[in-house]
């Protein structure tokens, strides 16, 4: 923290680039108000209202934020269907607990338990309790239980801000996240740089008064009741970061990215189809991971034909530049009911990616048939993730062949498309010669992860989530070179494809092909044109 003459300045570290001026808004946590008891009856029918209220509230979210937002948010709904739950805590309304003090006890002992597990996982996921227990505490008190009420432009202070609340707000007039704690890694983070808002976490203690703000998530400040100086050299930062995006814009109608005479691919990740109507998007050689679990994200699994049609949307998005389209990567941070396993002790060392889908061939199998069909209508490619050996790839694509056998035996048109491996386990990466895989697409952020032992939605180990740390740069040069030897495609579909500060290693490391966000498209396309010396091929 800094002085100046009329303004506090806070330090902490950026989770998504931008700037925000605007009205300082704290956002406590916890639910307020009080509520008088009624009836047993009043109050068993108060909780049971209560908690339908929560969630239709949340189903709304999950509807309208769709993609991974809304897998993000099944975690809630999941709890708020749970019997057994809900009948402990109705048993004690009958024994004359109030409905609000009933449910705080039940849901406290959960966060408590959730605290005190040994897995990071499951401690991350009591912040989402915490969120729910004051979403019906509030509702309960007569709050409307998911109304925060910012004003439009403001720069938002919390402790930690889980998912839903951070939906909740309208963003729409621009604004800004600060946060006191939280990871640049967390859920809300993702969220946030998919929306284009600017937040800084780990902040430290910030006082909750303030008239205005100032948030710089290039420099990761915070900057309270700024004074005029300090208001001057802000809206000069936020200005050459204007002028350098627009710069960077319009570098992508250049020729293509090179660097030392190389050609360098980029292609964008997606999370859903209406992430190509980003303007950027038409500029991308095409789609490197396209996440297919957002189609995971409402009740029921998705089935043949509503799949498909997805799938060929972005076919011909794509006209004839490559589309790779990632099976379903459920489990780990992803459950999705009906389809993974519950109560794994860790969950990202559990039944997840192909292994999953592997285990549960009635479900993967429908995945398989409408990509089988797809692929007669472009460029298709499928990538399978979370691999760990040679068997599975193989597993996968025996499966795969009987599919496209069993479609063209009916008279269906569908052919087998080129299949590779993401390259996120440190097995996979090591033993990498054994895959007989089309292509490799390395996905850095669980790759760092299981390399550095460091649970990435751990914010208080993000100081040690370094994907630039040797270990993780070996394993990727180490698929880079295999793919060169051996003449196989090799990308990098991570975040770090996306971090400016990765790319001369990325490059380096022998890279040729980076799948990126496409909000990042342009500032990737230039960090190389500046490195490669200017102009294209």
């Amino acid at each position: 923290m800094r002085d100046s003459a009329s303004g506090l300045a806070y330090r902490g570290r950026t989770a998504s680039i931008g700037f925000a001026q605007g009205p300082f808004v704290r956002v406590d946590a916890g639910a307020n108000g009080e509520r008088v008891a009624g009836t047993l009856v009043d109050e068993a029918l108060a909780l049971r209202s209560a908690i339908d209220t929560a969630s239709r509230q949340i189903a709304e979210l999950a509807a309208i934020a769709g993609g991974e937002a809304a897998q993000i948010l099944e975690f809630q709904v999941a709890l708020l269907d749970d019997e057994d739950l809900i009948s402990a805590i109705l048993a004690s309304i009958g024994e004359g607990e109030a409905a609000d003090a009933a449910w705080r006890a039940a849901l406290d002992e959960q966060i408590a338990d959730y605290n005190s597990a040994p897995d990071e996982y499951l401690k991350a996921r009591s912040s989402d309790l915490a969120d729910l227990r004051d979403r019906v505490l509030n509702i309960l008190r007569g709050g409307e239980g998911h109304a925060l009420r910012i004003p439009s432009g403001a720069v938002v202070c919390a402790d930690d801000l889980p998912p839903s609340r951070f939906l909740e707000i309208d963003w729409s007039g621009g604004g800004g996240l600060a946060l006191l704690h939280g990871s640049p890694t967390s859920h809300v983070a993702m969220l946030a740089r998919a929306r284009g808002i600017p937040m800084v976490v780990q902040l430290g203690a910030v006082p909750a008064a303030g008239a205005t703000a100032l948030l710089d998530g290039e420099g990761a400040t915070l900057e309270l009741d700024p004074s005029v100086e300090q208001i001057g050299l802000f809206e000069k930062r936020r200005e050459m970061h204007r002028k350098s995006r627009a710069s960077a814009r319009a570098i992508l109608r250049r020729p293509a990215a090179s660097w030392r005479g190389e050609r360098i691919k980029l292609l964008i990740n997606i999370q859903r189809v209406e992430d190509l109507d980003y303007p950027d998007a038409q500029y991308a050689d095409g789609v490197g991971l396209m996440r297919t679990e957002f189609l995971l994200s409402e009740r029921g699994l998705p089935d043949e034909e509503t799949q498909f049609q997805v799938y060929d949307q972005v076919l011909r998005w794509a006209d004839r530049r490559p589309v790779t389209i990632r099976t379903f990567d459920a489990g780990g941070d992803k459950p999705v009911p009906g389809f993974t396993s519950d109560g794994e002790a860790n969950p990202f060392l559990g039944v997840r990616g192909l292994r999953l889908c592997l285990a549960k061939p009635e479900i993967f199998a429908v995945q398989l048939r409408a990509l089988a069909r797809a692929a007669v209508r472009g460029n298709l490619k499928v990538m399978l993730p979370m691999v760990t050996s040679a068997d599975e790839l193989e597993a996968a694509r025996k499966l795969f062949a009987e599919i496209v056998q069993g479609l063209q035996a009916k008279g269906t048109a569908a052919m087998l498309p080129e299949l590779g491996i993401m390259v996120e386990v440190p097995a996979a990466a090591l033993s990498i010669a054994s895959f007989k895989s089309a292509f490799f697409s390395i996905g850095s952020n669980d790759l760092a992860q299981y390399v550095l032992a460091c649970d990435r939605s751990n914010g208080a180990l993000a100081p040690m989530m370094d994907p630039l740390h040797p270990a993780v740069i070996e394993l990727i040069t180490r698929t880079a070179e295999h793919g060169r030897r051996a003449g196989i495609p090799v990308s990098l579909c991570g975040d770090m494809a996306s971090d400016p500060r990765c790319i001369p290693a990325l490059l380096d490391c022998g890279l040729r092909e980076l799948s990126v966000n496409v909000s990042a498209l342009a500032q990737i396309k230039q960090t190389i044109d500046r490195l490669g010396g200017g102009g294209g091929t």
